[in-house]
């Protein structure tokens, strides 16, 4: 049984602080949404920023097979991934991306948190220059220019509500990228 007790914070933590925010959420709300006793909370973890880095772990392992699973499926190319985006911003329960979101409410750059988002995006633009299969410096400045498009693109569609702004990233990429061939 503590296994399951485990998996219901975990859930009911990723979404409450994905809906309304890591700082918003406290430890006696997180245990009257799933319904987990104080004590087996501190059994399974050592407080809420415990549970925050555990929530963004196993966000950042589903969501980046997930994008790799649907990438794949659109052909495997790095102007593919802005299409996956488009798609999720128009969703109904976009609340943009949880680590950016978390960065922003952590702000110390030290803080446990903050390094994990960090090393997402890290993460992130390590797919970008397996996509972009382009070795070296040239490759990772690419796959950061692709990232800072992204996050922005991200950023923007909560604020419009739409996914145009994945597309209008991915049209930038896509100058990037024939820049890029150009150039060679």
């Amino acid at each position: 049984m503590p296994t399951h007790a485990r998996e219901r914070l975990v859930r009911a933590a990723e979404e409450l602080f994905y809906t309304e925010g890591i700082h918003a959420v406290g430890v006696e709300r997180l245990l009257s949404a799933s319904g987990v006793g104080r004590a087996s909370f501190y059994r399974h973890f050592a407080g809420k920023d415990d549970l925050v880095a555990t929530v963004l772990r196993e966000r950042d392992a589903s969501w980046r097979q997930a994008l790799a699973e649907e990438v794949a499926a659109r052909g495997n190319g790095p102007l593919d991934v802005f299409d996956v985006m488009a798609g999720r911003y128009q969703s109904g329960d976009f609340h943009g991306c949880s680590f950016i979101n978390a960065m922003a409410e952590i702000g110390d750059r030290d803080h446990t948190v903050y390094a994990m988002a960090n090393e997402h995006k890290r993460a992130v633009a390590d797919y970008f220059k397996e996509l972009l299969r382009i070795p070296g410096p040239e490759g990772e400045e690419l796959a950061q220019s692709l990232v800072l498009l992204l996050d922005g693109a991200t950023v923007t569609a909560l604020r419009d509500r739409s996914p145009e702004p994945a597309l209008r990233a991915k049209a930038m990429a896509a100058l990037l990228l024939r820049e890029h061939a150009e150039n060679q």
